[in-house]
């Protein structure tokens, strides 16, 4: 930070991002903490943005500072923060609901603040995200990070958080043959929650092998490359012809939604994570009546930052084989030209801030 102003990649317009100088935060407030920004992962809705320039209804209307799955360093802290100091390292939610209105209270009183119609989210249209130097934040959003877990894997707490999210809603439980559609970034976290919730049977599927190569390395029980009937198949096969207890939906394709669904048992619970595109799909809703699936999506997550903190520091969860490729802030522009020419084999890019 150099008289007011830090580095931070801006994105201007459809395939317009710039790493330039912009306005840094000012003093924190009396409940945030000053943080400088150490890593940053590249999340596939950066990407989304990127290319597109909104996500459904998100639309990046003016210039925005991209990212928000990152980890920094405690500088300063606001007058009221007892449980910060500077010198902490810390993982940070992006997601703080601003309890503007008698719903948004509502949302955050039940404990589902996720759903709370007006929230702050770093890198979705108009709030700026985290890919700058500094940020500052409600410091009850901010985790600390115990010795044993770097920033960089505090900087996957965030992905890692739709997983523990999915297994807690479905809920996956001790013994569980679980099936997973899609092993990208998400589905793979999802993977690893799964196998760390108790699940003994892990299926994934995906049409890349590349992914599922990844997806071995990391754990999975059995892996199917874009073979509906077989995904079925071998979930039968584990389950003594029932089929599988949950299924995570996390490839946004409505054809991998239906081999999902034909994948789950009598009363299982398919998690929806993954968006399609056009933001429909097309399913047997009598399937679903007669076999009582049920439908579960997700947005988000809630209440999940101190349980990836606590799976990373136990050795639960081990994010680190996902990191495919490091870059620094000024490389942002070509980070994202990388992800996006090698998405079959680029599972998570990491920033390195500072």
């Amino acid at each position: 930070m150099n008289n007011g102003t830090m580095q931070a990649a801006v994105l201007h317009g459809v395939g317009d991002l710039r790493v330039e100088e912009v306005a840094a935060p000012g003093a924190p407030g009396a409940d945030e903490a000053r943080i400088q920004i150490n890593k940053v992962g590249i999340c596939g809705s950066d990407v989304h943005y990127w290319e597109n320039g909104r996500i459904g209804d998100f639309i990046v209307r003016e210039p925005m500072i991209l990212g928000h799955e990152c980890a920094g360093t405690v500088v300063e802290v606001g007058a009221n923060v007892t449980h910060l100091q500077p010198g902490n390292r810390v993982c940070i939610e992006p997601g703080v609901p601003r309890l503007s209105n008698a719903i948004s209270h509502y949302y955050m009183k039940r404990g589902e603040y996720n759903l709370c119609p007006d929230i702050f989210f770093f890198a979705t249209p108009p709030d700026h995200g985290s890919f700058c130097d500094y940020v500052n934040h409600p410091a009850n959003f901010c985790f600390k990070l115990p010795d044993n877990v770097s920033l960089e894997e505090g900087a996957m707490v965030e992905p890692m958080s739709t997983g523990i999210y999915a297994s807690r809603v479905a809920p996956i439980v001790m013994g569980d043959t679980v099936v997973i559609t899609g092993a990208g970034p998400i589905g793979l976290m999802n993977l690893l929650t799964a196998k760390a919730a108790g699940a003994a049977n892990v299926i994934i599927s995906d049409v890349v092998a590349a992914r599922l190569k990844v997806a071995q390395e990391i754990g999975a029980t059995h892996v199917v490359q874009g073979n509906a009937e077989e995904l079925k198949e071998v979930a039968h096969s584990l389950t003594e012809g029932r089929g599988a207890d949950v299924c995570i939906e996390a490839a946004g394709h409505p054809a991998a939604l239906n081999a999902g669904i034909a994948a789950a048992r009598p009363g299982a619970t398919v998690v929806l994570i993954g968006l399609p595109p056009g933001d429909t799909a097309t399913i047997n809703v009598s399937d679903l009546i007669v076999r009582e699936i049920k439908l579960r999506p997700i947005f988000r997550y809630n209440n999940t930052f101190p349980t990836g903190v606590n799976l990373l520091a136990s050795g639960k969860v081990n994010v680190k084989p996902l990191i495919s490729k490091r870059f620094s802030l000024a490389e942002v522009p070509t980070a994202f030209e990388y992800v996006v020419a090698n998405r079959e084999s680029c599972v998570k890019a990491i920033v390195d801030v500072a």
